[in-house]
């Protein structure tokens, strides 16, 4: 597929009005061809008018072929697997075979998202009939569903090109909601989003879709960002990135004449607890499990584990050695953009002017966006007096946290605001310890884990990404898994309507076959 570098607002590719700028190399620092178009506040104003042309036949489809439509669109994207991994490698850096493996879990959380439109069971169906001889006074009838929100503006991620990007999470459940998508593409990885784009558009197409139901934006600086939270058009808006850029986004929405929701994910440490009965046993294992995950991506993930806390005692020699040796042992690696780096190098002064000591660094750079592996340590009093240790850190780098006692582990855990993850390691000896942790951690997390690592995620309907603030922006609500659905919907309830009139999910012949609540009973689709 040849890019063209235009922007795509519905069927029409469309030269923008903001001029233009190449992607980057990070292994080279040269610029990659084609030029890509950037565009302003016309163009958004053109793509929000298309979505909200779109939006009521869209919402309007059937389960069925809202399905197809998804699943369409994850064929689309096998068909260009290589192709696009083989671009997005080009521009981010990381390695094309595991770029392919994003695409194929892109490809695959699509169909798990047809599957949830083809259920109903999204649309949260409750009936409760009308009970004409109550008394003291009769029941009218009430049937309530969800229905989509409207246009919704996605703000492509920069840490993984394809799973958080053009067609990711956030554009498949909008999409599985029936609501419009336009999508701001990350400026770091024009061209696969570009392919990406074409993949989503042709699916449209082939489903016979309004045009207006998909389309992307590029576009330089904060204006293009603000423009598309404040048009009135738009119902709804996610985010991945800096809590910067993400409160920047919230504050906009806040302030428009009709407030809308943000669904931000910003920042986290994903704190790793180790218990000390776990790091007796297993502190070496452990050690080295961590600094595994750690690396993932060159550290540029948010779900990367990046303070480890141990209580000063057995096994915690070994449990240093281990990540030591991992650490020193790993080679530099060029990071996704020069800002990342600069943003990253930053983090390693910062940790070092707050108390943090080196103990361990990775194989010296070669390269002038390398990020360099390093391991720092503290004390448990100098984390608790000094809050800027808690920040994160985005690349690969972690800090052990040597904490005298499970009371100081205990207000280690106090002192930690929302987070993605918080993870315990322990053995059964440990069970009182983690039975103090656990309502602890909860109360400033979305995910709690039990010997295991904060990264991989399954996407999944029990899995969930989300925490409370400055995680994210809405803490009742996940970005990752089948729920993250329920962003875009909103429910309305019909009293008293005549049969006819009733949307097909209310009906009482039931013509989708759902599940649904009934007078506060589960009712299968063969129930009388």
């Amino acid at each position: 597929m040849n890019l063209t570098g235009t922007l795509i607002i519905g069927a029409i590719d469309v030269i923008g009005t903001e001029g233009s700028l190449r992607a980057l190399d990070p292994d080279t620092g040269h610029e990659i061809d084609p030029p890509f178009s950037l565009g302003g506040i016309a163009e958004v104003d053109r793509a929000a008018r298309l979505a909200d042309e779109a939006f009521e036949s869209y919402s309007q489809t059937t389960p069925s072929l809202r399905a197809a439509f998804l699943e369409r669109i994850a064929a689309n994207l096998d068909a260009l697997r290589s192709e696009l991994a083989l671009r997005a490698s080009m521009e981010t850096g990381l390695p094309a075979a595991s770029l392919e493996l994003e695409a194929l879990k892109t490809a695959t959380q699509l169909r798990q998202f047809a599957q949830v439109v083809r259920s109903g069971d999204f649309q949260r169906v409750a009936i409760d009939p009308a009970q004409p001889e109550r008394l003291p006074r009769p029941r009218m009838d009430h049937r309530m569903h969800k229905v989509a929100l409207g246009p919704v503006v996605i703000f492509g991620a920069s840490n993984f090109p394809i799973l958080y990007s053009v067609v990711g999470g956030d554009t498949a459940s909008a999409l599985a909601a029936g609501c419009p998508v336009i999508l701001k593409a990350h400026n770091a990885h024009p061209g696969a989003s570009e392919l990406e784009a074409r993949a989503v558009r042709d699916a449209v197409r082939e489903s016979g879709f309004h045009e207006g139901v998909f389309s992307l934006l590029r576009g330089p600086g904060n204006e293009i960002g603000e423009a598309l939270v404040t048009h009135p058009l738009v119902k709804a808006v996610t985010f991945t990135g800096s809590q910067g850029g993400g409160m920047a986004l919230f504050r906009a929405a806040q302030s428009r004449e009709e407030p809308i929701p943000v669904f931000a994910e910003m920042t986290s440490v994903n704190p790793t607890f180790l218990l000390p009965g776990a790091v007796a046993g297993r502190g070496a294992e452990i050690g080295a499990g961590f600094i595994e995950r750690m690396l993932v991506n060159v550290g540029q993930a948010c779900l990367k584990p990046a303070i480890a806390i141990a209580v000063d005692g057995q096994g915690l020699a070994g449990l240093r050695a281990a990540m030591t040796k991992m650490v020193v042992a790993t080679e530099a690696r060029t990071m996704l953009t020069p800002g990342i780096f600069r943003a990253y190098s930053a983090g390693l002064t910062r940790m070092r002017d707050h108390g943090a000591r080196r103990i361990a660094e990775g194989k010296a750079p070669t390269g002038q966006w390398h990020g360099q592996a390093c391991l720092f340590e503290t004390s448990g009093s100098t984390f608790l007096t000094q809050p800027a240790l808690s920040e994160e850190v985005f690349g690969p780098s972690a800090l052990l946290v040597v904490v005298a006692s499970v009371d100081e582990m205990v207000r280690v855990a106090r002192s930690l605001r929302g987070q993605l993850t918080a993870t315990i390691h322990l053995d059964n000896s440990d069970s009182p310890t983690a039975s103090r942790l656990i309502p602890i951690l909860e109360r400033r997390t979305g995910r709690l884990i039990a010997n295991a690592f904060s990264h991989p995620q399954e996407v999944s309907h029990a899995a969930i990404h989300t925490g409370p603030f400055p995680a994210t922006t809405d803490s009742r609500f996940t970005s990752v898994g089948m729920t993250s659905i329920d962003r875009f919907l909103r429910p309305v309830c019909y009293q008293g309507f005549p049969e006819a009139l009733l949307p097909e999910a209310l009906r009482a012949d039931n013509p989708l076959k759902l599940t649904r609540l009934v007078d506060g009973e589960s009712a299968c689709p063969d129930s009388p």
